[in-house]
């Protein structure tokens, strides 16, 4: 098993106890603000076994029909799980506000509190750890479903400080009141990640990696370099494809030219923070 499809299965089980944990947390309290908590973990779960679909489907060689890769896929599992943290959100919203006009009451809350802390906590350590290996293996799937659950983690934070002040005050509509400004916060992370997810589908350049490859080459320029210009790239998952046009002398025989091309492609790969295909005209 690759490190990449170990993270999301180790998100995936995850994801599941932790749905789980949420649901009898509610189910004790009633509490609204609990119940968006546990809604947001039903959208891991989902998010997480798309994610998973996506590396196993990206990991796949080239092939005829896509000479690039299945990188992208990545991209469009985040575009997914951004629109169902975004969806989650808005009935999140919906549902809170119904109760903030017709009020329920809440009970148990302290052992709520309990479940809701600890599983913000995993939510954290395994967040943070789907980020950090997303970043190592350039998966912008890891990366997300990384983000969700920290965004899952702010939540849990927020739902245990209301917990706390409704337990010290006995204001139970502020309950509704905690989960609607949670579900906005929700619609603006699902809004953010489906942002990002639109931006890669449609090649937006990425100007970290244009500032790597242009401090590489002004660090170790040749002088048959005359110029280098309309340099562009594209993320297909994993993989960086580099464009660039490149002058050189004219009195260069086809061989000197080869030559200088290939030291271009290995200079950028081997200097370079992240591996790349170079597609170099000359």
């Amino acid at each position: 098993m690759t490190v990449k499809k170990k993270a999301i299965v180790i998100s995936l089980v995850v994801s599941v106890v932790l749905m789980l944990a949420k649901f009898v947390a509610y189910f004790i309290t009633g509490s609204n603000s609990i119940l968006t908590d546990a809604a947001e973990s039903i959208v891991n779960v989902i998010a997480g076994s798309f994610a998973f679909y996506s590396i196993y489907l990206s990991t796949q060689p080239r092939d005829e029909n896509h000479p690039y890769g299945h990188g992208k896929v990545e991209f469009f599992s985040a575009f997914v799980e951004g629109i169902l943290i975004l969806l989650a959100g808005v009935i999140i919203i919906f549902k809170s506000s119904y109760n903030l006009v017709y009020p329920h009451a809440v009970g148990q809350l302290l052992e709520g509190t309990l479940i809701i802390g600890i599983t913000g906590l995993v939510n954290m350590i395994v967040g943070l750890y789907l980020i950090n290996v997303g970043k190592d293996q350039h998966s912008v799937t890891l990366q997300a479903d990384g983000k969700h659950l920290l965004t899952d983690t702010y939540t849990s934070a927020a739902i245990v400080v209301g917990l706390i002040l409704i337990q010290l005050t006995n204001i139970i509509w502020f309950d509704s009141l905690l989960s609607v400004l949670v579900g906005f916060y929700i619609v603006y992370s699902g809004y953010k990640l489906t942002r990002g997810s639109v931006g890669g589908l449609m090649d937006e350049s990425d100007f970290t990696l244009v500032e790597e490859v242009v401090e590489v080459l002004q660090n170790n320029r040749h002088n048959p370099w005359i110029d280098v210009h309309n340099l562009r790239t594209q993320q297909y998952g994993p993989e960086f494809h580099i464009d660039c046009h490149v002058t050189l002398p004219y009195y260069f025989d086809l061989n000197k030219v080869h030559r200088e091309i290939s030291q271009i492609d290995e200079l950028i790969n081997k200097e370079g923070f992240r591996k790349a295909e170079l597609f170099i005209h000359a």
